[in-house]
């Protein structure tokens, strides 16, 4: 029997907003489970907060569905004996371990309740077929089913890091690391798509945040959300996952398409803007910390942004660039090949893969680069 982690999430902070704080305010996320196990432990984590976090209690609960119904109330969680608990700046925490039986295919809900103004800026918001969060005004960690009229369904996800699960020992998980494509659907799918095969000793554990990139990050609230750049967050996140086999990168985009020159956003000096070896030199490193952590390391390769707002054919030249060098150098997953097409020099996205703002895929495209992602998975790690 080993840890193993079954969910996790990238730390960011949210999109600024004059509301900093937030009172009397329950939290409800239901955690898809992979394979069955006899106890968890949660960390909570304020890597990115300048301020102490109070949590007054995590309640914790069985259900079998995507939904904020618990069919089953367990029990709280505790911290060295206690339920409340604070997690000072810029630090992090893990529960004690509790007792619980948990099947392949349920759902662990876990209900936040914070009692007293808490800064709630510490969030990264993801989306998918297994991706769900709920927010009650009032005391309702220990309610079967949300007040409808008291609460709402988010997308966004606060201070919870990493759900581990005491299971198995040929349970293992594999990471999804990147920006906004990876903070939406296709890591959902590939778990999906996994089990679709057979495959249910996997976790999918997502580590992504909307904006970031590999070489590069903000220091102004304007893009506070975008995150840290991989030197500042790559070994935070993949050394916390238990149980881990290997990680899949998919990032640079952003890189290639946020600088546009100070004379149109002064946050955005085109200086920003990379060489293909300079972000070659930001996936060697994410090769050299995967390997110390005895990770397999994958790489995706870059989407289409033809007809994006920012388009120039000199980021299409060095994207292109880019992605060659991924395909000949490293282990690769061509998630371009499959959801795009060349014409005149332009990779552009397929008929029905452009979610409309021609950089993120649809959920046609989301699906299949699950499907890669998984076949990549079994030939290269079950084979």
């Amino acid at each position: 029997m080993k840890w193993v982690t079954i969910w996790g999430n990238a730390q960011s902070i949210c999109v600024p907003e004059p509301q900093r704080y937030a009172k009397d305010l329950t939290l409800r996320y239901p955690i898809f489970v992979p394979f069955d196990g006899d106890k968890i432990r949660i960390t909570l984590d304020n890597f990115l907060i300048d301020e102490e976090v109070f949590i007054n209690y995590i309640s914790i609960g069985i259900s079998d569905r995507l939904s904020d119904e618990v069919i089953n109330n367990i029990g709280y969680l505790t911290f060295d004996g206690k339920r409340n608990v604070s997690i000072k700046a810029h630090s992090y925490i893990k529960s004690d371990p509790f007792d619980i039986k948990l099947n392949s295919d349920s759902y662990l809900m876990v209900s936040i309740y914070l009692k007293d103004f808490t800064n709630l800026c510490g969030g990264v918001d993801i989306k998918g077929p297994l991706s769900k969060g709920y927010f009650g005004y009032g005391d309702m960690g220990l309610l079967n089913k949300l007040d409808i009229n008291k609460s709402k369904s988010t997308s966004w996800v606060y201070f919870l890091s990493n759900i581990d699960l005491y299971t198995s020992d040929n349970n293992y998980s594999v990471i999804c690391y990147g920006d906004s494509i990876t903070s939406q659907d296709w890591p959902d799918y590939m778990l999906l798509s996994l089990r679709e095969n057979g495959i249910k000793n996997i976790s999918v554990v997502r580590k992504a945040v909307s904006g970031t990139r590999i070489l590069r990050q903000y220091d102004c609230i304007t893009y506070q959300s975008y995150g840290l750049k991989g030197e500042n967050r790559f070994m935070h996140e993949v050394s916390s996952v238990m149980g881990a086999k290997a990680v899949i990168v998919q990032q640079g985009i952003n890189d290639i398409i946020h600088p546009v020159g100070t004379d149109i956003n002064i946050f955005r000096p085109l200086s920003d803007l990379p060489t293909k070896d300079e972000l070659i030199g930001g996936i060697n490193y994410y090769k050299k910390i995967s390997e110390s952590l005895n990770l397999e390391f994958i790489v995706g390769t870059l989407l289409p942004i033809y007809n994006w707002r920012t388009f120039e054919d000199f980021r299409e030249e060095l994207k292109n660039s880019f992605n060659k060098d991924l395909k000949k150098n490293y282990n690769c997953i061509d998630f371009s090949k499959e959801v795009s097409y060349l014409y005149g020099g332009i990779y552009r996205f397929k008929e029905g893969y452009d979610s409309g703002d021609h950089l993120h895929p649809s959920k046609q495209a989301y699906k299949m680069m699950g499907i890669l992602a998984s076949k990549k998975i079994i030939n290269d790690l079950l084979k």
